[in-house]
């Protein structure tokens, strides 16, 4: 049974998971992986998910502010046995509800054009994609992505 806890990104399963989400990138972006991971740091993120199968942590998320109206998805990762089951949608629900609840009324994202899976999960759950925005303007790799919440 798949449970998700709200953390933040003190959370040690968090930080492990993190770091296999960097290990996957870092494989994925090659020598575009230092720009991207200056963006990721994850030393103050307030509103972390992890979702456990069991006890076991087999995915996480986060979302962080980017201006009064707009969360930020960030940290998005799935264990590699567990894709396609689902838990990468229930934390993308679950920061969305989570972004609704303090009031914000959009998600954006950016990901990787050489994350195919990513895209299509973002695209599967009412993302569109939208002008790469901030740091990812002009970026040939960056895809992002915007939401507005119900």
């Amino acid at each position: 049974m798949i449970h998700i806890i709200r953390t933040d990104s003190g959370n040690t399963d968090f930080a492990v998971l993190v770091k296999q989400l960097d290990a996957d990138l870092a494989q994925r972006d090659g020598k575009d992986h230092s720009f991207y991971a200056q963006f990721n740091t994850i030393d103050t993120i307030r509103h972390v998910v992890v979702a456990y199968n069991g006890q076991r942590p087999v995915g996480c998320g986060a979302i962080k502010a980017l201006d009064a109206d707009t969360m930020e998805v960030k940290r998005m990762f799935t264990l590699p046995a567990y894709r396609g089951t689902g838990i990468a949608t229930k934390i993308l629900q679950a920061l969305e509800k989570w972004s609704a609840e303090l009031g914000y009324t959009t998600c954006i994202l950016e990901t990787g054009k050489r994350q195919p899976e990513a895209i299509a999960l973002y695209l599967k759950n009412g993302y569109r994609i939208i002008p790469n925005y901030g740091q990812y303007a002009g970026v040939e790799n960056s895809v992002c992505f915007e939401k507005r919440l119900k």
